[in-house]
C-alpha cells in the first residue's frame, strides 16, 4: 500500500487524508499540536516543522510527502526531497513564501498583476507611494495568510502606524486593487504533464478571510476564463509542478489580476468534494502518487458557506435538501476555520431556492445576490 506523507495536520491535512483513503493510500500527517484536526482521520507524528529528526521519520515511513500549508521550512524540505518525493516542488513553495517573489514570478511569466514595490526602509515606503498614491497595501514579504501581516494605508497619516508595526521586516507595498469581484482558477498537474482545471470559483472574503464560494460561475466569460487558465498553466510547467495549485485572482473590467498563489488544495475549492465527480484533494492525492487525473468538471452549481470561529448547530442546517456538512474537529476560536457546508444542485432554480432557504437560516440575505449575480 502507498503511503501519503503530510506535513501541518489542519483542515486541509484532514481532507486529503480522507480522500487518500478512498484510494486505499495510508496517511502519516506531521503537526505540532497533539491535537491536530488531521490526526482524528490519519496517524500523526508530535513535532515541530523543523525537526530533521521527525522529517527523517516521516520520510522514511512515506513513499510520498506533500504539505496542507505554505509556511513549512523550505530549507528542511529541501534536504528530504533527496530521499522522498516531495510534491509540489520545494522550488515554488519557497516561491510562495514571499510576497515579492510571487509577484516578480507573476511579471515574469507575463501575468497581469498589480503595481507592487519592495520596501526595504522608509525612504523606499515614501518613494513608492509617491507612485503608488493611496490607498495602498503594506503588507510583510513572509507568514502573511487569511489577512494577517498586512494593513491599509488609506490617508497619509496611516503611514507611520503601519510602518512602526511592521518595521524591522521585509516589506512590499501593493497598489490597492478596486476590483469588481474575486476569483481564483484552481488546476492538478500530473508528472507527465496533463493539466485539468476546475471551473472557476467567484469568492467573497470577510476581513481577509475567505466567507463563501460560488462554482462554477454562470455565463462566464469566456476570454476571462481563458486567461485565468493559461495564467496558471505558465506557473504550472515552469516549476514541472505536481499537484494541485491555486490561483487567487482579482477581476476589472473584465481582466483577471493575479493576487497570490498557493501551491496546495485551496478553501475556495473546497466545494469540489460535493460539486464534482472528483474533488481537488482526491486529485491532489492522485497526483503525487502517479495514479491517473480524475473528472473535474462540475455536477450543477455549489455554494460554499466557511464556520469560521464556532460550529453552529447542523440540525437546522441538514433540512435543506443538497447540503452537505463538513465540521474540521477543531475547538471553537475566534477567526479560526472550523468547518463549511455546501449546497450543490443540479438544477438552477432549485439550486436558487436552496440558496434563499440557507441565506435566511444564516442571517445572511447576501448569499442570495452574490449567487444571482455570478
Amino acid at each position: 500500500m502507498t503511503r501519503l506523507g503530510i506535513i501541518g495536520g489542519g483542515q486541509l491535512a484532514r481532507m486529503l487524508a480522507q480522500a487518500a483513503h478512498k484510494l486505499d493510500i495510508s496517511t502519516l500527517v506531521l503537526d505540532p499540536k497533539a491535537d491536530a484536526c488531521a490526526g482524528q482521520v490519519s496517524e500523526l507524528i508530535q513535532a515541530e516543522y523543523d525537526d530533521q529528526t521527525a522529517l527523517n521519520q516521516l520520510a522514511e515511513q512515506c513513499d510520498v510527502l506533500t504539505y496542507d500549508f505554505e509556511n513549512v521550512p523550505a530549507a528542511g524540505l529541501q534536504q528530504l526531497a533527496g530521499h522522498c518525493p516531495v510534491f509540489p516542488g520545494v522550488d515554488i513553495l519557497a516561491v510562495a513564501q514571499d510576497r515579492l517573489s510571487e509577484k516578480t514570478l507573476f511579471g515574469e511569466l507575463d501575468i497581469a498583476v498589480p503595481e507592487f514595490h519592495a520596501i526595504n526602509s522608509r525612504p523606499d515606503l515614501l518613494a513608492a507611494l509617491e507612485q503608488t498614491g493611496y490607498p495602498a497595501v503594506l503588507k510583510t514579504r513572509r507568514f502573511g495568510y487569511d489577512g494577517k501581516g498586512q494593513s491599509i494605508l488609506r490617508q497619509p497619516e496611516d503611514m507611520e502606524p503601519a510602518w512602526r508595526r511592521f518595521e524591522g521586516h521585509p516589506l512590499i507595498l501593493e497598489q490597492f486593487v478596486r476590483y469588481d469581484w474575486e476569483c481564483s482558477v484552481i488546476g492538478v498537474r500530473s508528472a507527465e504533464g496533463e493539466i485539468a482545471y476546475y471551473p472557476l470559483a467567484r469568492n467573497h472574503h470577510n476581513h481577509g478571510i475567505l466567507d463563501y464560494s460560488h462554482a462554477p460561475i454562470p455565463n462566464l466569460d469566456a476570454g476571462l476564463k481563458a486567461t485565468a487558465q493559461s495564467y496558471l498553466r505558465r506557473i504550472l510547467e515552469k516549476f514541472d509542478y505536481v499537484g494541485v495549485l491555486t490561483l487567487e485572482l482579482f477581476v476589472v473590467n473584465g481582466q483577471p489580476y493575479a493576487n497570490e498563489i498557493a501551491p496546495r488544495v485551496h478553501n475556495s475549492g473546497h466545494w469540489s468534494i460535493d460539486g464534482t465527480a472528483c474533488s481537488q484533494f482526491e486529485n491532489h492525492v492522485r497526483a503525487c502518487c502517479g495514479l491517473p487525473l480524475g473528472d473535474t468538471r462540475a455536477i450543477g452549481e455549489s455554494l460554499m458557506l466557511n464556520w469560521i470561529g464556532d460550529l453552529p448547530d447542523s440540525a437546522p442546517y441538514l433540512k435543506i435538501d443538497g447540503l452537505h456538512w463538513h465540521p474540521y474537529g477543531k475547538q471553537a476560536r475566534e477567526g479560526r476555520k472550523v468547518g463549511h457546508a455546501t449546497l450543490t444542485a443540479a438544477d438552477r432554480e432549485v439550486f436558487h431556492a436552496q440558496v434563499r432557504q440557507l441565506a435566511k437560516l444564516h442571517g445572511n440575505p447576501e448569499l442570495v445576490e452574490f449567487v444571482t449575480q455570478s
